[in-house]
């Protein structure tokens, strides 16, 4: 069995962005296991052709929290404007979301 970067993901181009997609992952599973820590519903979606996210189920409809790289970082983003993203290594940004999804 070959257990490749390659083989794993056929789409991966390599490099760079081969890596950025590893660190979104990473980023998303981390979000998703606080959040089900501070008691939500989560799942993670990894639907061919769309962005990964995390989606936070709620009565009103879910909360789709994508993991974006910004000015050479990494950011959770749950909606548009200011107040709806924050770093993703910082730990209050789980607790907003879960405020959000509230």
């Amino acid at each position: 069995m070959n257990n490749s970067r390659s083989a794993r993901c056929q789409q991966g181009t390599g490099g760079g962005q081969e890596k950025d997609q590893e660190d979104q992952f990473i980023h998303l599973m981390r979000l998703a296991w606080d959040l089900r820590c501070l008691g939500l519903g989560i799942s993670v979606e990894l639907a061919q052709g769309q962005e990964p996210c995390v989606v936070v189920r709620r009565a009103s409809g879910p909360v789709r929290v994508a993991a974006v790289r910004r000015h050479g970082g990494w950011v959770f983003a749950w909606g548009r404007g200011r107040d709806h993203w924050g770093p993703a290594l910082d730990g209050e940004t789980p607790h907003r979301i879960r405020a959000a999804a509230w």
